[in-house]
């Protein structure tokens, strides 16, 4: 699958072709813009000078790792929790589907099995499992029975309110549009 998001093209390749690059892109994808949330793994390779694995990105000296994070412009606007929670997200992979992100999705039976995969990651709530579930859905080719379902309101076609929903600079628009609208609404209460 291609993913297209309105970012440079070599990290949007590596989104659509690394599912350890796009799992990693989601881990990231809080507090700061989703840009960089999701061109900061294009920029890790970069940094590392080749392709990672969740293998050695597990092992990695915590240290290390984060000062890779921190490296100005730092990957994340939090680079010590976040290299943190990336390591956390790689061990499990790598203790429960052999280190390849793939395997998480692999042979679901239903959107129920998956958003459970899913949501037992580390960092992985509700809203970002739902969230995860429909972009592997819609611009992945993860599609399993009832996926729609799984991921609520963010699986509905059409509808404009993450991340899943982006692949040019007009639905990132509608997204922006629909995530101010949701601030306004809960600031009111």
């Amino acid at each position: 699958m291609t993913i297209s998001l309105p970012i440079e093209a070599e990290a949007n390749k590596l989104l659509s072709s690394d599912p350890l690059a796009l799992l990693i892109g989601m881990v990231l994808d809080q507090q700061i813009p989703l840009e960089k949330a999701f061109t900061s793994p294009w920029v890790l390779a970069q940094r590392l000078g080749h392709a990672y694995t969740a293998e050695e990105l597990a092992d990695f000296d915590p240290e290390a790792l984060i000062a890779i994070f921190a490296e100005p412009p730092a990957l994340h606007r939090f680079p010590k929790a976040m290299a943190a929670r990336v390591q956390e997200v790689c061990r499990a992979l790598v203790d429960r589907y052999d280190g390849d992100a793939a395997n998480l999705w692999a042979g679901v039976e239903d959107g129920g099995e998956l958003i459970k995969r899913v949501a037992s990651l580390p960092g992985f709530g509700k809203q970002k499992s739902q969230i995860f579930v429909a972009l592997l859905g819609k611009q992945y080719g993860v599609e399993p029975s009832g996926w729609r379902e799984a991921a609520g309101g963010y699986g509905a076609e059409g509808s404009f309110k993450s991340v899943a929903d982006i692949v040019d600079g007009e639905s990132l628009g509608k997204v922006r549009a629909y995530k101010k609208e949701m601030k306004a609404a809960a600031k009111a209460k």
